[in-house]
């Protein structure tokens, strides 16, 4: 924003300063005045007077005393007003030299350097406590940064396998017109589902991260169930048993989001888990002012140090089963963890000793108004 030039804040601080001592010693001459000048005689010192009888010798008038007092004061109030310019300057650069140094921090911050810190020394005070402010938006600004960076170069990667291969099946037919078009086509179709399936996620990532979205009364349960219902095939499919129960636990989101969440949840402990026969299990509740959602499957055994970064974007963790209509693109997980962080919710994910997984999601519940139903 273009401005006109002003004042500066020092200089601002300086003309207080000497404003207030110069009004200060004008008080103090005027109560003076009013208290003692003004309470002399104003006659010939010289003169003497006789007062029934006695003589009276009487001190200097106050003409005397106003013309001796005068330049004194006069001296006095410009000093005053030289050393409150001056003292005022002093003190008011080392007043504002803090605000200096966050300025100079903001400045480079704003030039793109967020890894400078002002780390203020010294007691608290309020610049103290603004530098500190300032430093954790800093952090938290490079950290974001830094992920979002991390986040847009695995997300060119990633787009532009899919649109490689697709370059490369386009080039293969132009140069084999004999080759079986229909297995082209199936390959260009399974291709082509990958590259949306993944822009899909990556809105659907983008928009859980800022936060925009409708907030209504949901329930977690039915949620569930119905997440449940839509993955059955692909539970019956690799022989999995899927369990879905518990009790109703309300909370306060989008439905569309927390549906894609728990369908995420759902559909990764099925994929990832054992060959066949193993199982999934769905449980919600609600535990105070907090509803729970808890995702168990049995499966490999994780190494505890890979789990902490399975929310991660692109992290598909190692030796994981995966079926082809079903490969995913490494954002399930850190979907269920943006939608979780919009919702202001927790996720835990915690490996089971036997195998597999298990993770619990915890939201900010809302109380359930009783329905003619629940009654009954």
């Amino acid at each position: 924003m273009n401005r006109r030039p002003g004042r500066s804040a020092r200089l601002k601080l300086t003309l207080s300063y000497a404003g207030f001592l110069f009004v200060a010693g004008t008080l103090l001459l005027a109560v003076v005045w009013v208290f003692a000048l003004r309470w002399l005689p104003d006659n010939d010192p010289r003169s003497l007077q006789k007062t029934f009888g006695a003589v009276v010798i009487v001190g200097p008038s106050r003409s005397d005393l106003l013309r001796g007092f005068a330049p004194a004061a006069a001296v006095a109030m410009v000093f005053l007003l030289v050393f409150g310019l001056l003292g005022g300057w002093v003190l008011a650069g080392r007043m504002l030299a803090p605000l200096t140094q966050i300025t100079d921090a903001a400045r480079m911050a704003g030039n793109g350097s967020l890894s400078h810190r002002i780390r203020m020394q010294g007691r608290q005070d309020e610049f103290r406590e603004l530098s500190d402010a300032f430093d954790s938006m800093l952090e938290q600004l490079e950290s974001h940064v830094a992920e979002q960076r991390r986040f847009a170069a695995n997300a060119s990667h990633e787009l532009r396998t899919p649109l490689a291969i697709s370059r490369t099946l386009l080039d293969v037919a132009r140069k084999d017109p004999t080759r079986d078009r229909g297995e082209l086509i199936e390959r260009l179709h399974a291709v082509n589902t990958r590259a949306i399936d993944l822009t899909e996620a990556l809105l659907l990532l983008g928009r859980g991260d800022r936060g925009t979205f409708t907030r209504e009364s949901v329930d977690l349960s039915l949620i569930a169930e119905e997440a449940a219902e839509t993955l059955l095939p692909l539970a019956e499919q690799r022989r999995i048993t899927l369990d879905v129960t518990g009790a109703a636990a309300r909370t306060s989101g989008s439905a569309e989001l927390l549906l894609r969440m728990v369908t995420n949840l759902v559909q990764n402990a099925i994929v990832h888990n054992l060959p066949v026969g193993g199982t999934v299990t769905v449980r919600t509740e609600a535990d105070g002012d907090t509803s729970v959602l808890r995702v168990e499957n049995t499966g490999r055994q994780l190494p505890p140090e890979l789990v902490p970064t399975l929310t991660e974007p692109f992290q598909r963790g190692t030796e994981r089963l995966r079926t082809d209509e079903h490969a995913g693109v490494g954002l399930g997980l850190a979907i269920v963890n943006s939608v979780v962080r919009a919702h202001d919710g927790t996720l835990d994910l915690a490996p089971c000793p036997a195998g597999g997984l298990l993770v619990t999601v915890r939201l900010p519940g809302t109380k359930q108004a009783s329905s003619p139903s629940d009654r009954q």
